[in-house]
C-alpha cells in the first residue's frame, strides 16, 4: 500500500510502498479516506528539535483520518466491515491507576497513533478497536477526517461553564476557530479570538467570534472597552503556545477567571504568579480529548447544528502532499485536508 513515511532522520516525507498493517484479535482495519494535516505531522517533517527526540524512523506519520471498516479481528463485536469511522489517536496502557479509574486521557503510557507507532497517512491503519469511534450519524467526510482536533478544541472550550459568559481565545488557528464555533454555539455572550493573521482573523468572524483582533496592532484591552466589559474576560481558551498571548490573558481576566491551555509552549517562560493568585485565575492543562466523553460530545455537537465547513480552506490529493504541507504550514488558512482516493 502507498503511505505517507518519515523514511529518513532528515527534513521530509516521502510516499512510498509500505506492507498493510496486520489486525490482530483485537483490532479494526480501515480503508482510509481522508486525513488532515496537523502542526505535529509538520513537526515530524521539518525534523525539528522535538521530532529529533521523539521519533523513530522509518514511521508512517499522521492521526487525524476518516474511513471505513474493512476487516476486525476475532474479538471484535460491535464494529463490522462497512462502518464509517475515526480514530482515537491516543493509545492507553488500561493498567494505570488513570486508566482503571476511567480516566484514559491521563494515562502516563500513552502512545500516540503516527508519532509512537505508525499512523494513518496510508491506504490503510489498524487501530484497536478500544481506539476506533463509529459515526453513527450522517457526518461530512472532511469534518469526520478532524474528528481528532475537532476534540481537542471541545475538550478545551467545554472545561468551564459558557453560558452567559464573556471568552477570549488567544489563536487562530485551526483548533482555536473551531473552539471560536464550539463557544458560540454553547451559549457565550462574547467571543474574541486574537492572532496576527488577518486572514485567519475573517475565518474566525466567520465561525462565531464577535470580536476578532489583530494584537500586532490592537490591544486585548481595547478589545474589552469595544465591547464594554468592564471586569475582564470570564474565561480563556489559550491555543497558540505564545508567552506574550497567555501574559496578555492573564492580565485581562476578571477576578476568579479561568483559563484551560492548550497551547503548548516550546520553552518555559514567566508569568505573573502574582496576578494570578492575587486574582484567584484558575489554570487548567489540556492535552487531547476525554476517552470518550469528548467524542460524544462532539457529534451531539454537530447534530445540534454546529458548522464547521468554514475551518477546512485546503483540500488536497495525497499524491499532492507536499503543496497541501506548504498550505499547511503557510499559517493562514484553517485546515488542509488529504484525500487518499484521489
Amino acid at each position: 500500500m502507498k503511505a505517507l513515511v518519515k523514511q529518513k532522520a532528515e527534513p521530509g516525507l516521502w510516499l512510498i510502498d509500505v506492507p498493510e498493517p496486520a489486525v490482530g484479535p483485537g483490532d479494526v482495519l480501515i480503508k482510509v479516506l481522508r486525513t488532515g494535516i496537523c502542526g505535529t505531522d509538520l513537526h515530524i517533517r521539518n525534523w525539528d528539535g522535538w521530532a529529533q527526540q521523539t521519533i523513530s524512523t522509518p514511521l508512517v506519520v499522521g492521526h487525524e483520518f476518516v474511513g471505513e471498516v474493512v476487516d476486525t479481528g476475532r474479538d471484535v463485536t460491535d464494529i463490522k466491515p462497512g462502518d464509517l469511522v475515526s480514530g482515537e489517536g491516543h493509545l492507553v496502557c488500561g493498567k494505570c491507576r488513570n486508566c482503571l479509574a476511567g480516566r484514559r486521557h491521563l494515562c502516563r503510557a500513552t502512545v500516540g497513533l503516527g508519532v509512537g507507532r505508525d499512523g494513518a497517512f496510508a491506504e490503510y491503519v489498524s487501530l484497536p478497536a478500544s481506539n476506533v469511534w463509529v459515526h453513527r450519524v450522517q457526518v461530512d467526510l472532511d469534518v469526520a477526517a478532524i474528528f481528532d482536533p475537532f476534540g481537542n478544541a471541545v475538550h478545551t472550550a467545554l472545561s468551564f461553564p459558557l453560558v452567559n459568559e464573556d471568552v477570549l481565545i488567544t489563536g487562530a488557528g485551526p483548533i482555536g476557530l473551531m473552539a471560536a464555533a464550539v463557544a458560540k454555539h454553547a451559549g457565550a455572550r462574547h467571543v474574541v479570538v486574537t492572532d496576527v493573521s488577518e486572514e485567519r482573523l475573517d475565518l474566525a468572524r466567520k465561525l462565531g467570534a464577535g470580536l476578532a483582533l489583530d494584537v500586532s496592532r490592537t490591544t486585548i484591552a481595547d478589545g474589552q472597552r469595544e465591547l464594554g466589559l468592564r471586569e475582564g474576560f470570564d474565561v480563556g481558551l489559550e491555543m497558540s503556545g505564545n508567552p506574550a498571548a497567555l501574559r496578555e490573558m492573564i492580565a485581562n481576566m476578571t477576578h476568579g477567571g479561568k483559563i484551560a491551555m492548550l497551547g503548548l509552549p516550546a520553552e518555559e517562560f514567566p508569568v505573573d504568579w502574582a496576578r494570578i493568585v492575587t486574582s484567584m485565575i484558575t489554570l487548567k492543562g489540556i492535552y487531547g480529548r476525554e476517552m470518550y466523553e469528548t467524542w460524544y460530545a462532539m457529534t451531539v455537537l454537530l447534530e445540534g447544528g454546529l458548522d464547521l465547513a468554514p475551518v477546512i480552506t485546503g483540500r488536497y490529493s495525497h499524491r499532492d502532499h507536499e503543496a497541501a504541507f506548504a498550505d499547511a504550514a503557510g499559517g493562514k488558512g484553517g485546515k488542509v485536508i488529504l484525500d487518499w482516493t484521489a
